[in-house]
């Protein structure tokens, strides 16, 4: 039972791939856009664009239910009437860039190219030291900035951009944002440990950046965390430290003096780190498997290849080490001390956004002896990524009417990322196990929000709002639309 509200999605790095595959899937579905496709002989024309990878907007198959959650949670919010935006540091027009990242089939691309010509991007703040050499040339749509502009003016500035989104857009849902940029370098921020020496930190001057290492990422999610949203970091870099967590306690924002105006109206939440949108999330299944089966890992060889921008910014060193941070940490919760990881990346410009991977498992078994397993995959990469971008907005915007704990969201959401942190620190990397502990979640929402409720036969109690919008909707006593206008009221 998908929601009528309409939840913000606001992306840094907007005009990237990720972000321009989402803006022109929003539209295809939006308009139920049909096209001719490319690959498989036969295939023919596609009648109406999906969801495909979004487990919260496709309903379950078969008589197990499989994972699609579309229909089954009250309130959960419709991705084709999202409103999105975001920010990028290069003014290229959207439809102009997806057509030049050749992730989707041109006969799709045609039909969105001019309506995504005219979406608005926003101004990004840069620092140059943060990204590869190979980003600088082309930062030139940058918020400005001089030697004396202190790091909470630029905060201020991404908060005056996140109101006017809502107001523009009328937004009516949770917001989220959603770090789909470059990877950074790791920022130098170990001696920040609490939200109040973030915040002191943060009213520096830039020219001051010595002694202040503070990344562009930690300017978007205190933006967030002050206007009442989400922040997602869909990238390698270390934006979720223990200052930036505290900043994203309710309690804590409500201390905060009058005068900085923040919003605490909603539950907000802090979720990272990478997106696990491929050879990671196979690697965790896999090697989750072959623990199953009580065989050691041993040696796991993996390596990948592809010729994005994202991969192009990896070739310098600084960011590369962030990235293979979080690619050589997946296993670690499981303490496989004699396992020998492998990671090797390439960037190769031939082959576009098109990840290829190859990784080789070597595991002992019976006696001693060998167990060896070879996977390949290749698929566009925001192919991949682009749903877990999706999902992951429609679920903040999902347990903050909740009220869900942010520690309890962040373990749900666990499977969405390489190395989950704040509050799912330390979770079982295996990727079903984290898929059990979203239904988990979920099941202990709905039964708080129902609790208190009898079985409507006089046992007194009074059943949840939750339950009676659940029960009128079921039923067929009231629409989606009026669940949501109801809930709005509430």
């Amino acid at each position: 039972m998908t929601d009528s509200k309409k939840i913000g999605i606001l992306i840094v790095g907007l005009g990237g791939n990720n972000g321009v595959t989402l803006v022109a899937g929003a539209i295809a579905n939006a308009r139920k856009l049909s096209w001719e496709t490319g690959g498989v002989p036969g295939k023919g024309r596609v009648s109406a664009p999906n969801w495909g990878g979004c487990i919260t907007q496709i309903e379950p198959k078969g008589q197990h239910g499989g994972v699609g959650f579309k229909g089954q949670l009250v309130g959960l919010a419709d991705a084709s009437k999202a409103a999105v935006g975001g920010w990028d540091i290069r003014s290229k027009a959207l439809g102009d860039a997806l057509y030049q990242c050749r992730v989707l089939d041109y006969d799709l691309v045609r039909q969105v190219r001019d309506e995504m010509n005219e979406f608005p991007i926003m101004k990004g703040v840069y620092e140059a030291s943060f990204l590869g050499e190979s980003q600088h040339a082309s930062a030139k749509h940058i918020v400005p900035t001089t030697d004396s502009t202190t790091y909470m003016e630029l905060v201020e500035h991404l908060r005056n951009d996140i109101r006017y989104f809502k107001a523009e857009k009328n937004v009516t849902g949770h917001t989220t944002i959603i770090w789909s940029a470059s990877v950074e370098r790791p920022a130098d921020v170990g001696h920040l440990q609490t939200a109040e020496q973030l915040l002191e930190a943060l009213h520096a001057q830039l020219k001051d950046k010595k002694k202040h290492d503070i990344s562009p990422s930690m300017l978007y999610a205190t933006a967030a965390a002050l206007e009442g949203c989400s922040f997602v970091n869909g990238g390698s870099q270390n934006t979720l430290g223990p200052a930036m967590a505290e900043l994203y306690k309710k309690c804590y924002r409500q201390s905060l003096p009058v005068d900085l105006k923040v919003d605490t109206t909603n539950s907000t939440y802090l979720l990272g780190t990478d997106f696990k949108a491929g050879q990671t999330k196979f690697k965790t299944a896999a090697v989750e498997y072959l623990r199953a089966l009580g065989l050691t890992p041993q040696v796991i060889a993996s390596s990948n290849h592809l010729g994005n921008n994202d991969m192009l910014n990896l070739t310098n060193e600084t960011t590369l080490n962030a990235k293979m941070r979080v690619k050589h940490s997946i296993f670690g919760p499981w303490d496989e001390e004699q396992l020998d990881h492998q990671v090797k990346v390439m960037y190769i410009p031939y082959m576009g956004d098109e990840k290829r991977d190859v990784v080789e498992y070597t595991s002992t078994a019976f006696l001693h002896q060998e167990h060896t397993m070879l996977t390949y995959t290749r698929c566009m990469d925001s192919v991949l990524c682009v749903p877990l971008m999706i999902d992951s907005a429609v679920w903040c915007d999902y347990f903050a009417s909740q009220n869900v704990d942010s520690s309890k969201v962040a373990k749900a959401t666990a499977y969405l990322f390489k190395i989950p942190e704040g509050g799912a620190q330390g979770v079982d990397p295996g990727f079903q196990h984290q898929m059990s502990t979203l239904r988990q979640v979920l099941s202990e929402t709905t039964e708080n929000s129902s609790s208190g409720s009898g079985s409507g036969g006089g046992s007194g109690k009074k059943r949840s709002l939750q339950e009676v919008l659940h029960t009128g909707l079921t039923s067929g006593i009231i629409t989606e639309e009026q669940v949501a206008k109801l809930r709005a009221l509430a």
